[in-house]
C-alpha cells in the first residue's frame, strides 16, 4: 500500500497566495497578479509531456481571456534540480540533464514574470531514501528559487506528482517522494515560499479509489501520469490559484467542453503549447538528446501563438472561423 503523510495537504485546497501586489481569487475563478503576463513551467518529463499545462492554459484562455497570459512549457525529460544521475541512466547514453546548466539561458531569453517549478521524482533517483540525495534536492530547489527571486520573477513551487508504483512493484518510492514534498511544504513557513501540493491530494485520491477499484492506477511505469493524472495535477494548481469552479469537473476534457466551442479551443491550446515548448527548448539550447524537433522559429512560433489567440477569441464569441 502506498503511504503518504497527509499533514497539510488539505490546506492546499483553500490556499490563497500573498505576493507583493497581492494575488486575489476572483470569486470562483483562478487568477494571477495583474503584472503577470508570461509564465513558464520548469520540470522534468511530466512537465515536458505538459498535459497538465494544457489544462491550465485552457482554463485561463476560456475563463480569464482578458488576462492574456502566455504559458510556456520548458520542461526537459529526465532533468533534476539536484544535479544527480544514476549509473547507466538511459542505458549509459547520457547522464540526467541538470537544471543548473540551462536555467540562466531560459530566464534571460524568455523573461517570465512567474515560474512554476516542479521537481522531485527524478531527484530521488528511484532509490531508497538517502540523506545525501535529499540534501542535493534541497540545495537545488533553494538555488532555483534564489535564481528566480534574484530576477524578480515570482515563484510557485509544485510538489511532484504521485509516484504510482502499483504496476512497477515499487510501492515504497512514493514514501521517498513524500519526504521531499513535506520539506517543500514546510518552506511555506520556513522561507515564505508559495507551494501548491499536488502529491498529497493525488495520493489521497489514489488510495480512496483503490478501495473500490483495486486495479486503478495513474501511470503504467509509475512515473508518467495518464491524462486523468495530469487533470488532477492541473486541478490542484487551479484550486490553489483560487478556482472553485473546477471542483465540479471530473476531467479536463469535461472542463474544456463547458464553454462554447470548447473542443475546438482545447485542440488549439494544445497545439499552441506544443509549438511554443519545442521552439523555446530549441531556442534556449537544452542538451537532452532525443526530444522532438520544432516546427517554427521563435518569431514564427510567437506569431502563430498570437493567431491562435485570435481564433480562440472568435470561438468564445460563438463565431465560425
Amino acid at each position: 500500500m502506498i503511504k503518504r503523510s497527509m499533514i497539510g495537504w488539505c490546506k492546499t485546497l483553500a490556499l490563497t497566495f500573498c505576493f507583493t501586489g497581492s494575488l486575489l481569487a476572483a470569486e470562483q475563478h483562478a487568477s494571477l497578479p495583474a503584472d503577470v503576463h508570461r509564465v513558464i513551467f520548469l520540470g522534468d518529463s511530466i512537465t515536458f509531456a505538459g498535459q497538465y499545462i494544457v489544462y491550465v492554459d485552457d482554463y485561463f484562455s476560456t475563463r480569464q481571456p482578458e488576462a492574456k497570459i502566455e504559458f510556456i512549457n520548458v520542461g526537459v525529460s529526465s532533468e533534476t534540480t539536484s544535479g544527480l544521475s544514476e549509473p547507466g541512466h538511459a542505458g549509459g547514453a547520457f547522464p540526467r540533464p541538470d537544471l543548473h546548466e540551462r536555467l540562466a539561458r531560459v530566464l534571460d531569453q524568455i523573461k517570465p514574470d512567474l515560474a512554476f517549478v516542479c521537481y522531485g521524482v527524478n531527484d530521488g533517483i528511484y532509490q531508497p531514501f538517502d540523506e545525501g540525495r535529499f540534501q542535493k534536492f534541497k540545495d537545488g530547489m533553494t538555488w532555483t528559487h534564489e535564481q528566480l527571486a534574484k530576477r524578480n520573477i515570482k515563484v510557485i513551487h509544485l510538489t511532484p506528482a504521485t509516484y504510482d508504483g502499483w504496476k512497477t512493484k515499487n510501492l515504497a518510492y512514493n514514501d521517498v517522494i513524500a519526504k521531499y514534498c513535506e520539506w517543500l511544504l514546510a518552506q511555506r513557513q520556513a522561507a515564505n515560499w508559495q507551494v501548491i501540493d499536488m502529491n498529497g491530494p493525488m495520493t489521497a485520491y489514489l488510495l480512496e479509489k483503490r478501495k473500490a477499484e483495486p486495479d486503478f492506477f495513474y501511470a503504467n511505469d509509475g512515473v508518467h501520469p495518464n491524462d486523468f493524472g495530469h487533470w488532477l495535477m492541473a486541478k490542484q494548481i487551479l484550486i490553489g490559484l483560487g478556482a472553485k469552479d473546477v471542483e465540479q469537473f471530473a476531467t479536463g476534457e469535461e472542463m474544456a467542453k463547458a464553454v462554447p466551442n470548447g473542443d475546438k479551443i482545447f485542440q488549439l491550446v494544445k497545439q499552441r503549447q506544443n509549438n511554443l515548448r519545442d521552439t523555446w527548448l530549441r531556442e534556449t539550447k537544452h542538451l537532452r538528446p532525443g526530444l522532438p524537433g520544432y516546427l517554427y522559429e521563435k518569431d514564427d512560433a510567437e506569431k502563430k501563438a498570437q493567431d491562435t489567440g485570435r481564433q480562440i477569441e472568435q470561438l468564445l464569441q460563438g463565431n465560425k472561423s
